[in-house]
């Protein structure tokens, strides 16, 4: 599989990855039909598009990339929907994933 493909299915992972996890919240414990099992769907859906971006792109990149990135979408889902801003500390923390995340990919290199 082409590089390109690979990034194709980590875009759709990370997406899929923060709805999903968006979701594990409105679910409310998975007390909640609706969400609970879109929660699960697209949590499936997620490793699947993860699983196939990684035939293609580095494991290291693959998943610090999509963790990095779902987890600051969440925070961004979180601000947005719940109105949960993070202090200081956790503003910090989100710019230094996303600092990591740019240096692994364009930075890190695999022998």
């Amino acid at each position: 599989m082409k590089p390109l493909y690979g990034y194709f299915f980590l875009t759709i992972g990370i997406f899929f990855g923060i709805v999903s996890n968006s979701l594990a919240k409105i679910s409310e414990g998975f007390t909640k039909l609706t969400p609970s099992v879109l929660c699960i769907l697209f949590m499936c859906i997620t490793m699947f598009s993860i699983a196939k971006a990684m035939s293609a792109l580095p494991v290291g990149f693959a998943y610090s990339t999509y963790s990095g990135l779902t987890v600051t979408g969440v925070v961004l889902f979180a601000v947005l929907k719940f109105n949960q801003v993070p202090n200081i500390y956790g503003i910090i923390g989100i710019i230094l994933i996303i600092i990591g995340v740019v240096m692994v990919n364009y930075l890190g290199s695999v022998k």
